[in-house]
């Protein structure tokens, strides 16, 4: 086996951000690499994940996933190859995907990597359409929101990573019509043309309401919202009767200093008899392996189709969130760190 580095670079957050997060909050620090512990494994991680939620994760609130901690490394989505094993069940070269992203190398413990193929598909795929954020979009649509064939659906921030599988999947499975909305004229053209939605608008050329009536002159069955604000309350006002919205995220508040009033509009929900219902990734872990066959199944077709936005080297990992958080990326944002050519 060839000698460890000595040294690896990681992220810390340094400063909890106060409204948008700026680069003076974070900080690349060298960490020692050592050889891994009983029952672990060292990684050097290939590619790694930013997404919304990580925001959150960097107010000191109690919430669902507990904060970042300040001059320690963050975590997050990381699929990387195994350069040491104390561990029974990896050899070196094994590929995993684990959560301890945001550096160069890591040092996991073997019940928390999973093994992944990269001859199935590209490592950076199981961060996106067949990691967490695919995982949500299929199970935040058939199982959260109940979708059925014959539903028309809207989806909101439909160019991320998330939103671009949930349209896909919504015309896959029998959609009626599928609408999307993003930030600029060049996504929305993909969305149509690339993705199969039925419809797309950018929401900054005009109201989200009258955009979204224009498109869906039938009203929508089911909203899947990754914006909230006033593609939220848009959503209430076009909802037909017994329409679902499954809530996953609201990128549009992420950044607020004091709190938002939330639609103007909740009355209607009573009327309408509608089901809005948040939605965490980690309560569907039984639909995985449902998941990964079936989404496997329509990548190797064709007939589903996925885009990163991958920025190259660690040091250029809060750039990346940055610009995810301004919704620079088409599909998942990717972080990569391998010298070695695209795996």
């Amino acid at each position: 086996m060839s000698a460890l580095p000595s040294a690896g670079r990681e992220w810390h957050l340094v400063a909890r951000p106060h409204g948008w997060p700026t680069p003076e909050d974070f900080a690349l620090r060298e960490a020692p690499v050592t050889e891994p512990g009983e029952g672990r494994i060292l990684v050097r991680n290939l590619h790694f994940s930013v997404d919304p939620y990580m925001r959150g994760r960097m107010n000191d609130v109690k919430s669902y996933v507990p904060p970042f901690q300040l001059d320690q490394p963050m975590e997050g989505g990381a699929v990387g190859e195994v350069i040491a094993s104390n561990a029974e069940g990896f050899a070196v070269g094994d590929h995993v995907l684990h959560f301890l992203g945001w550096r160069e190398y890591a040092e996991v413990e073997a019940g928390h990597a999973t093994k992944v193929d990269a001859s199935l598909a590209p490592l950076s795929a199981y961060l996106g359409v067949l990691g967490m954020p695919g995982l949500t979009a299929y199970a935040g649509l058939l199982e959260t929101a109940s979708f059925k064939e014959g539903d028309a659906v809207f989806v909101s921030g439909a160019a991320g990573a998330v939103g671009s599988q949930v349209g896909q999947i919504a015309k896959l499975k029998g959609a009626s019509r599928v609408i999307g909305s993003a930030g600029s004229d060049e996504k929305v053209r993909k969305l149509v043309e690339e993705y199969g939605f039925d419809a797309a608008f950018n929401y900054k050329n005009g109201p989200v309401l009258d955009q979204l009536r224009a498109a869906a002159p039938d009203g929508i069955d089911v909203y899947f919202d990754n914006v909230g604000g006033d593609h939220l309350e848009a959503a209430i006002s076009v909802l037909n009767p017994h329409g679902r919205a499954t809530l996953c995220g609201m990128i549009a508040g992420y950044n607020d200093t004091v709190p938002v009033p939330g639609p103007r509009n909740m009355m209607m929900i009573i009327g309408k008899r509608l089901r809005l219902q948040g939605m965490l990734v980690r309560d569907h872990a039984a639909l995985q392996s449902q998941f990964v066959q079936e989404v496997g199944g329509w990548l190797r077709s064709g007939e589903l189709k996925y885009d990163e936005t991958v920025v190259k080297g660690i040091e250029s990992g809060v750039d990346a969130f940055l610009g995810m958080l301004r919704g620079e990326n088409t599909g998942k944002m990717i972080v990569s760190l391998d010298q070695q050519g695209d795996r």
